[in-house]
């Protein structure tokens, strides 16, 4: 296969890339290097030259998505600003990208002819929906700029589908982590910020109580569910949005714990560390859990990573490349 992937110097981009290259496929990635980097990239370049291509360019700009895409038969579109407090930060410039640089790909990849365009949702367009567990055609009203993008995302798709023929598959991702996920910077993930806080010695710093709870997805079930997303041949499947989880949730208290006992295993000090606790962040929901019914009706979809055995997979990678 020919893939684009933007977004490729990015955290989940890149583990995609990678993979798409060590199974023998041809990859381009687009990137502008906003919040990815360059470093998750060099051993790609340099082990893959025939089948790796890097595009520096901005989905924003309709002239690199089509340079990005020509000759590609599929897009994994991961290129987003990410982080619900950046959006309410920035408005504007999480419009532009999420939805401008989106509404630029699918215009490129339908004129480019491309097979199927798929890519990253967002678990944040169930917003204020109190059920759980969550289903795909259940949502509530969004809670943030950055739920809002994502969720046109999701409604321009389905007008391409309709009105091109563009055949799509979206991918509600919820609170993915693992290996290169970036713990600097103003918006860093929890994990990766709560590991570089403990490794460092710091008391890391809980929103609220620390009951609220997430659906923790490891990032080799993403990568799994983006490879089913692909290569399904059945067309029931296509055109459709599926939640990417696990289908279970913890505590932001029970990863604390998680952590201490993981880390506390290399280094003892660390089990002694205890988080501090703020206010609730703006535009949190409480609780978050996936059905992934769905994507094993459909797509097939067997997560085989629990958020805790892929968290011991994290603490390890971060334990050697902090």
């Amino acid at each position: 296969m020919n893939v684009l992937v933007t977004g490729g110097a990015g955290f989940i981009g890149s583990n995609l890339c990678e993979h798409l290259l060590r199974e023998g496929h041809t990859v381009k990635c687009l990137d502008n290097f906003a919040t990815g980097h360059i470093e998750n990239l060099i051993p790609l370049i340099n082990q893959y030259p025939d089948r790796f291509t890097l595009i520096v360019g901005d989905i924003r700009n309709l002239a690199d998505c089509r340079r990005a895409v020509e000759g590609c038969q599929y897009v994994l579109h991961e290129a987003a600003l990410g982080s619900v407090p950046r959006s309410i930060n920035d408005p504007i410039t999480t419009n532009d990208v999420n939805i401008g640089g989106f509404l630029n790909m699918l215009v490129a990849a339908r004129d480019a002819g491309v097979k199927r365009f798929i890519f990253a949702a967002s678990s944040s367009t169930y917003g204020d929906s109190a059920s759980l567990p969550k289903v795909e055609d259940v949502i509530g009203r969004p809670l943030s700029p950055y739920a809002i993008t994502k969720y046109v995302d999701e409604l321009y798709a389905d007008v391409f589908a309709r009105t091109y023929g563009t055949e799509y598959i979206g991918l509600r991702y919820f609170n993915v982590f693992g290996r290169r996920q970036d713990p600097n910077g103003a918006y860093a993930a929890v994990i990766p910020l709560f590991v570089k806080k403990f490794m460092a010695h710091e008391a890391p710093n809980i929103n609220g109580d620390g009951e609220y709870s997430r659906d923790f997805t490891y990032i080799d079930n993403v990568i799994q569910m983006n490879m089913l997303a692909l290569t399904t041949e059945n067309p029931e499947a296509v055109n459709q949005i599926y939640n990417t989880a696990f289908g279970d949730r913890t505590t932001l208290n029970q990863l604390v714990g998680y952590l201490r006992e993981f880390l506390g295993e290399k280094d003892p000090a660390i089990k002694a560390i205890e988080p501090t606790h703020g206010p609730n962040r703006a535009g949190d929901i409480p609780h978050s859990l996936a059905s992934i019914d769905k994507a094993r009706r459909l797509l097939g979809y067997d997560p085989k990573y629990s958020m805790r055995d892929g968290l011991r997979e994290a603490v390890d990678w971060y334990w050697e490349n902090l």
